[in-house]
C-alpha cells in the first residue's frame, strides 16, 4: 500500500482528489492523511492521520475514503433509494440500510479494502465511522454512527465498512440533520480501519474539567478493559481530577465497574458484568500520569481544549480519537497551565 502523498508529488490527498478520481483515493494509509483531509477521511481520520504523523501512539491502519462510498453508491441503485426514502414520513433509515447492506462492494473498492487488510497483518481491526461533519462546533454526531470491534477476517471487515455506511443513514442520523438544516443527499462516510487494541484498561480524558469549565484540570475517567463501556455510559468508571501543573490527583472517585465489555475470541465482543467494588483506581498511575502528558501535548498541537478516547495494552497507551471540546461552561480558562 503506497503512500498517497507520494504518489500525488507531494499533493495533499485533498489535492489529489479535485484533480483526479481513481483506486488508489479509495483506501488511504492512515499515516498519509492530514488534518485538512476532512472532506475525504472524515472528522475522525483525519485528526488520526495527523496525530500518527505528528508521533502520537495512535494505532496502525488506513482510511475507506468518502470517494469509495460515492462509488459505492453509484455503483448500486442507492442515491434513488436514498432519495425516495427521505421523501417518506415513518421509518426512513429502515429501507436505506438494508439496500447498503445487501448492496454489493464493487470491485475496484472491494479489491483496495482487502490489500491494505492483508497488508495490516489480518488480525483483528477496530472498523469506524468518520463523517465530514462528525464534530463541529455547532452540530456534533458524536454515537450516531456505527463502530464494529475486534472484527476478523476479511468477509467480516468488508461486512463492517458496509454497516458503518449503512448507520449514516440510521433514523436518528437523518432527524438531527433534518434539524441542523444540512442537505441529506449530500452527506457521505469515510471508515477508519485501525489493528485492534485490546485494552487492559480505557476510557475518556477531557483537557479542561468539562463541567465547571476549569483549565486548570484535567479529568480522567476509566474502565477495565474496551472503552466502550465508558463512552456509552453504562458504567460508573473511575473518575480522577488531576492539577494541570504539578500532576498532583485533586479529586478521586473509584468506579463501580457495573459492566465490562471485552474482545470475543474469535471476533466480535462481549458485555459481561464486572466487579461490583474496586480498591484501587484501573489505570496505574504512572500511566495516569503519562496518559496527562499525552492529553496537553494533543491539545497544544491542535490550540484547544480536547476530548481523547484511549487505551492501555501491554504497558503502552494508545490515542484512539481525539475532537475539539465543542461546548464548556464559561469558566473555562484552557491552557492556563502546563504540566511540572
Amino acid at each position: 500500500m503506497s503512500s498517497a502523498t507520494q504518489a500525488g508529488g507531494g499533493k495533499s490527498v485533498n489535492e489529489r482528489a479535485e484533480s483526479e478520481v481513481t483506486p488508489s483515493l479509495f483506501i488511504v494509509p492512515l499515516q498519509a492523511i492530514r488534518a485538512d483531509d476532512v472532506a475525504l477521511a472524515g472528522s475522525k481520520g483525519a485528526c488520526l492521520g495527523e496525530l500518527l504523523r505528528a508521533g502520537f501512539p495512535v494505532p496502525p491502519g488506513f482510511v475507506v475514503t468518502s470517494m469509495a462510498y460515492d462509488r459505492f453508491v453509484a455503483c448500486n441503485p442507492l442515491a434513488e433509494i436514498i432519495a425516495q426514502a427521505l421523501r417518506g414520513q415513518a421509518n426512513r433509515g429502515a429501507g436505506i440500510r438494508d439496500a447498503f447492506e445487501g448492496a454489493p462492494l464493487p470491485a475496484e473498492v472491494k479489491r483496495p479494502i482487502l490489500a491494505a487488510y492483508r497488508q495490516l497483518g489480518q488480525g483483528p481491526v477496530a472498523v469506524r465511522s468518520s463523517a465530514p461533519a462528525e464534530d463541529l462546533a455547532q452540530a456534533t454526531f458524536a454515537g450516531q454512527y456505527e463502530t464494529c470491534l475486534n472484527v476478523v477476517g476479511q468477509r467480516a471487515v468488508l461486512a463492517a465498512v458496509r454497516r458503518c455506511w449503512a448507520s449514516l443513514w440510521s433514523d436518528r442520523a437523518i432527524a438531527y440533520r433534518a434539524r441542523q438544516g444540512m442537505d441529506q443527499t449530500a452527506v457521505k462516510l469515510a471508515v477508519v480501519v485501525q489493528r485492534m487494541v485490546e485494552a487492559e484498561v480505557a476510557g475518556v480524558m477531557f483537557t479542561v474539567n468539562p463541567v465547571t469549565g476549569a483549565g486548570d484540570e484535567i479529568v480522567i475517567e476509566a474502565n477495565p478493559n474496551l472503552g466502550q463501556a465508558v463512552v456509552s455510559g453504562l458504567v460508573t468508571p473511575d473518575h480522577v481530577v488531576l492539577d494541570r501543573r504539578s500532576g498532583q490527583v485533586k479529586k478521586q472517585r473509584l468506579g463501580r465497574r457495573e459492566v465490562i465489555i471485552r474482545v470475543r475470541p474469535g471476533g466480535g465482543i462481549e458485555r459481561v458484568d464486572g466487579l461490583a467494588t474496586a480498591n484501587t483506581l484501573a489505570l496505574p498511575d504512572p500511566a495516569l500520569r503519562h496518559l496527562m502528558r499525552l492529553g496537553l501535548a494533543i491539545e497544544r498541537y491542535f490550540g484547544c481544549p480536547q476530548d481523547i478516547e484511549w487505551a492501555w495494552a501491554g504497558g503502552t497507551l494508545f490515542i484512539l480519537q481525539a475532537r475539539p471540546i465543542t461546548a464548556l461552561p464559561p469558566a473555562s480558562i484552557a491552557g492556563s497551565g502546563e504540566p511540572g
